[in-house]
């Protein structure tokens, strides 16, 4: 594990409607991606959005 995967692993997965997926973006709390996942959810699109956390430990758990 790296420097940034330690102190940023939540991150924020899209899958478009043809079931491309991709990483939108990495951060510091569960509560920070979630409000971001939360907020590109709500415009609308076909899109789904998720927080994922990366590492070793993954876990639901902040």
């Amino acid at each position: 594990m790296n420097d940034s995967t330690a102190t940023l692993p939540w991150l924020v997965v899209r899958q478009d409607d043809n079931g491309n997926r991709y990483r939108v973006g990495r951060y510091a709390t569960r509560a920070e991606a979630q409000k971001i996942a939360d907020s590109l959810d709500g415009r609308g699109h076909k899109q789904l959005y998720w927080v994922e956390r990366i590492g070793r430990n993954a876990t639901p758990a902040d």
